[in-house]
């Protein structure tokens, strides 16, 4: 099935009226509308496998409004397959190119592939036109995308927003099996050149994902606004009366029984009050769950041993520092299928926990039923944070991070590709050396958490980084580039 997606972000005008936006947009404006000239006569089609649930999703939404706003003209489709084995598939070569699990291939997966990539590309190619551009993301529509390609008069990027720093047998595995679908493409685009194999160096581009600061995940709110939508959420209970009302489907919290319920219960989060450790993605073991769930337990259980004396304000807020693990409704994600196994795992865990430490841990599963009320969300979630962690074993990029450091939070990542790219060590924020090391993610967490003098350096200088390179201005600006580059290549051919 292709779906076609609405396309409604923000528009130019909106951004322009925030003083500290307005001359990115003067100059994105400027110099955007001049390269889109150059390839107005054609339709630039996006291409995903959803439309919620990830920064994919999240990125084509704003990026798409605003190539329009430029005289662009972008569509934006998503392809889903009908077969259910098809995602399973494509989440082994998404973990492959993570360099994770086995690098074993079969003649069948690549059957599965194949047929359900023609069979889409069949349905796709009905709303193509000669002279098109089609930028296709990541590998599940990857292979649909290349027969459109061959069998039509267009242009086609695949842009990819995953990949490792490294050559191991599963990433060899993983691009040898997506290769001969990848020469169909005239470009490719990553969010680091440590990603690009050697095969595609001479037909890559580099674009950094970009933030995009009116999205209801980002937007200023005012105190009264972040309160109404934690109580409208039942991650806060009502205090008294307030002006948002409660969300149809508010956030879930597991219980000590494994069942989820309103996240208010057994007890207040106390998330206006109590230090917040944080980490908010998708439930995928690349993230490094068990990992920052493990260090900041160690944390608790040590916290005996710490040489804080008894009544300090440091020991304190040690003692009251919470963990919360946020992520998406697992069900909702379409392109995810293990993200109910995950999140099971991590629930296991945590019910394993001694009752002490357990009440200081909080796993929430953030419903995707309605987009807006879910991102709003993750907004208040991070802007109640003391310390956000991004604990990946591998990141594309992170958009949380970026999320993160957008609102002045002290981050703690790790040296994973993408998050490296952002955050400079003692800079921006703290980088874990090892994300699987219980002591060193406690060591981390105390640190950051006592010292709110060097959380406050981290928390300016991100958001300073953000609005200086990670964007959803440059990003686009980018795009622009690259289109009009690959317009003007095809004319020359012609």
């Amino acid at each position: 099935m292709i779906r076609e997606i609405e396309i409604k972000g923000a528009s130019f005008d909106e951004y322009a009226a925030v003083a500290h936006l307005s001359r990115s947009v003067a100059e994105l404006r400027e110099q955007g509308s001049r390269l889109a000239r150059q390839i107005a006569a054609r339709t630039v089609w996006m291409v995903s496998s959803s439309a919620q649930g990830g920064g994919v999703a999240e990125m084509l939404q704003q990026v798409s409004t605003l190539l329009r706003e430029l005289g662009i003209r972008t569509r934006w489709l998503v392809l889903q397959p009908d077969e259910p084995g098809f995602f399973a598939l494509t989440k082994r070569i998404h973990n492959l190119i993570h360099g994770t699990g086995s690098p074993e291939l079969s003649s069948a997966d690549r059957a599965l592939y194949d047929n359900v990539s023609d069979a889409l590309a069949a349905k796709l190619s009905t709303r193509i036109s000669d002279g098109d551009t089609l930028v296709v993301h990541d590998p599940q529509p990857l292979g649909a995308g290349s027969r459109v390609r061959r069998s039509r008069a267009i242009s086609a990027v695949w842009r990819s927003h995953i990949g490792l720093d490294q050559d191991l047998p599963q990433t060899r595995a993983a691009w040898a099996f997506l290769a001969n679908d990848l020469r169909s493409y005239d470009r490719t685009v990553w969010s680091a050149p440590e990603y690009v194999p050697a095969a595609l160096r001479d037909r890559s581009t580099i674009i950094h994902p970009g933030l995009d600061p009116l999205s209801y995940k980002n937007r200023d709110l005012t105190f009264h606004k972040l309160v109404g939508i934690l109580i409208a959420a039942q991650l806060m209970p009502a205090y008294g009366p307030v002006l948002t009302p409660l969300f149809d489907d508010p956030a879930r919290r597991l219980q000590p029984d494994g069942s989820f319920e309103i996240a208010v219960a057994p007890e207040d989060l106390a998330l206006p009050f109590r230090p917040v450790v944080l980490q908010v993605s998708r439930w995928d073991r690349l993230k490094g769950w068990r990992g920052l769930l493990d260090g900041f337990v160690k944390m608790k259980r040590e916290l005996s041993t710490r040489c804080l004396p008894l009544g300090t304000r440091e020991r304190r807020v040690l003692e009251f520092a919470r963990l919360i693990l946020a992520g998406p409704d697992a069900r909702s994600i379409d392109d995810d299928p293990e993200a109910v196994g995950v999140l099971a795992e991590l629930g296991s865990a945590y019910r394993a926990l001694e009752p002490a430490v357990q009440r200081d841990v909080a796993i929430l599963s953030l419903p995707m039923t309605s987009r807006k009320n879910n991102a709003l969300m993750v907004n208040v979630l991070q802007r109640c944070a003391t310390v956000v962690a991004q604990n990946s074993l591998q990141e594309g990029f992170g958009l949380t991070v970026t999320e993160a450091m957008w609102k002045r939070c002290a981050v703690l990542g790790s040296h994973a590709v993408g998050i490296r790219q952002q955050i400079r060590e003692g800079i921006e924020g703290h980088l874990l050396s090892d994300p699987e090391d219980p002591a060193e993610i406690a060591d981390a967490l105390t640190a950051m958490l006592v010292d709110s003098h060097t959380r406050r350096a981290y928390g300016q200088a991100a958001q300073r980084r953000v609005h200086e390179d990670f964007l959803v201005f440059t990003q686009v600006r980018r795009w622009v580039e690259l289109l009009a580059a690959i317009s003007n290549e095809s004319r020359r051919a012609a």
